[in-house]
């Protein structure tokens, strides 16, 4: 695996880190596919609660593609064509990871950064974090599956003036908008996200988990919802001894302590 992509796990929660500061962490083919093979790590690993992505350095979360990569990747039809499949089947990924993602944003945030956060199920940015999508000042194309997962969070007005004006905007111009969760002081944005990641994993998994995916399924067209396993997994939560623990724990009001079964 590249050094340009970290990984690490503490306890149940996991990270991956876009390690390539002096890019403001742009991301090449090689990081996009060490993403991918982390994705896939952590999906299977039923250790592995939630899921932190960050960028290293501080100055970024990810600032987009390696510019200076695309004349060895994306030089050729070929080329293009595979970039954008790996880097969609991440962005596939990211959204419909089994468990909690949480977007830890520093700094910048700008165009492939932007798709990867708004993949994410929670985004936490500091007070000097700026975002940006500038397809439009570069005169690139952007598709349906991105500009959907950003309508579905923003709105499609909100939506359009990003890519309309390919402008910068604040922490509190994301606030507005909805693209973040939340905006705390840029020197607390890991200590945040960790308590965040925290308290998430010592939830109840099942309930969380199914909650994701159900909440997931309604942004999606309404033929494509898979209602079945929606209630499949509520049927699960009900059935499992965390629900019983969780009664037993609040009857005896102490903290519960939940097994993912």
């Amino acid at each position: 695996m590249t050094d340009k992509i970290l990984t690490s796990q503490d306890g149940a929660i996991a990270r991956i880190i876009f390690n390539q500061p002096e890019k403001r962490n742009a991301v090449s083919l090689e990081m996009w596919e060490a993403v991918e093979a982390a994705l896939d790590r952590y999906s299977a690993d039923d250790s592995v609660r939630i899921l932190i992505l960050s960028g290293a350095g501080g100055k970024a979360f990810v600032s987009g593609a390696d510019i200076s990569k695309f004349e060895s990747e994306r030089a050729s039809a070929d080329g293009v064509a595979r970039y954008n499949a790996t880097t969609k089947r991440v962005y596939d990924k990211v959204a419909g990871f089994p468990k909690p993602v949480i977007a830890q944003i520093s700094g910048f945030c700008v165009g492939g950064g932007v798709a990867l956060a708004v993949c994410c199920d929670l985004r936490i940015c500091g007070e000097g974090s700026k975002f940006a999508i500038p397809a439009a000042k570069l005169g690139l194309g952007y598709g349906y599956p991105g500009i959907a997962r950003l309508s579905a969070l923003v709105g499609p007005s909100f939506a359009k003036e990003i890519f309309f004006t390919a402008g910068r905007y604040d922490a509190e111009d994301a606030r507005i908008m909805g693209l973040v969760n939340r905006v705390v002081p840029d020197d607390q944005v890991e200590q945040f996200c960790l308590d965040y990641a925290k308290t998430i994993a010592e939830n109840a998994p099942m309930t969380v988990n199914s909650v994701k995916f159900i909440a997931n399924q309604t942004v999606v067209p309404e033929s494509e919802r898979d209602l079945q396993k929606c209630d499949d997994l509520v049927t699960a939560c009900f059935a499992s001894e965390d629900y019983i623990e969780g009664r037993r724990a609040f009857m005896e009001k102490r903290k519960p302590e939940f097994k993912n079964r």
